[in-house]
């Protein structure tokens, strides 16, 4: 329940950030860019609609499956959704610092051009984004695998939106010590390690089929202290990738997890100092 409702509340705070820089935009500009306010809540529509297809598509094509196919289809949602993560961290600290001037630049040109549906168009696609993501996320940590959503997962979705309005709400007001830059920050760690544990689950998932060797069945064994079948152990294994009997081959799949993401988030910190470097030029 904890990971669903941190995924809905962190990628809904996402979604708000797009909308509410879009709306804001429209608002206060002229009468033309009023006029393009209707449109902005068409694309937010057609966007959630989108996301809502993808979840029931991939509800249905669970069903259809059996057996193994049907097991190799969910290892395979569950690696696809640590890549997004790893992805979207990386896509954020690139365009976090421009993302609100590229916006408004697109904003203008569609003003400009009276290009309404335009408008539409970029706002469904950012929601359709997030919303997508949050889809797959939700669908790797196995909300929907059994075909159908229990009521604790339903609060969890609940709660993660409410919590999500809130959390836009306080940084709308701003603060020193709580801002946008600060919460995308702690955010994009609790993703990294998110992205982790979905990692683990898909090479446990490997391991199971015999497409992985353990190489060393187990390496130690610490559920004394934290047992990762327990309720606060499942959830910290499953937000972190912590095991407490783990295989040679978790360890060293963790271990190439966070080299390769740390290889990743260097080259992608380097590339706005370049950028910023080249404009100073």
């Amino acid at each position: 329940m904890g990971q669903v409702l941190f995924i809905v509340w962190r990628e809904s705070v996402e979604a708000l950030l797009v909308v509410g820089i879009l709306y804001a935009w429209l608002k206060n500009g002229d009468e033309d860019a009023r006029r393009g306010l209707p449109y902005l809540w068409a694309g937010v529509a057609l966007g959630i609609l989108a996301a809502i297809g993808l979840g029931a598509a991939l509800v249905g094509f669970t069903e259809v499956l059996s057996g193994d196919a049907q097991d190799y289809f969910q290892t395979a949602m569950v690696l696809v959704a640590c890549v997004l993560i790893v992805q979207m961290v990386l896509w954020m600290k690139q365009h976090g610092r421009t993302l609100k001037r590229d916006m408004e630049q697109s904003l203008q040109k569609s003003t400009r051009d009276s290009n309404w549906w335009g408008i539409a168009l970029l706002v469904a696609l950012a929601i359709a984004r997030e919303g997508s993501e949050t889809v797959i996320f939700l669908y790797g940590l196995g909300f929907g695998q059994s075909g159908h959503v229990d009521a604790g997962q339903m609060v969890a979705v609940l709660l993660g939106l409410g919590l999500a309005f809130l959390t836009f709400y306080v940084l709308q007001l701003g603060g020193k010590f709580f801002s946008w830059r600060l919460f995308f920050r702690v955010t994009e760690i609790m993703l990294l390690f998110l992205g982790a544990g979905l990692f683990q689950t898909g090479v446990d998932k490997l391991i199971d089929k015999e497409i992985l060797p353990t190489l060393v069945d187990q390496l130690w064994n610490t559920s004394a202290l934290l047992d990762d079948s327990s309720t606060f152990g499942s959830l910290v294994a499953t937000l972190t990738g912590y095991r407490a009997h783990p295989a040679l081959m978790n360890l060293l799949a963790y271990a190439a997890y966070w080299l390769v993401v740390y290889l990743l988030v260097r080259r992608a910190n380097r590339k706005p100092t370049q950028q910023t470097a080249g404009r100073a030029a």
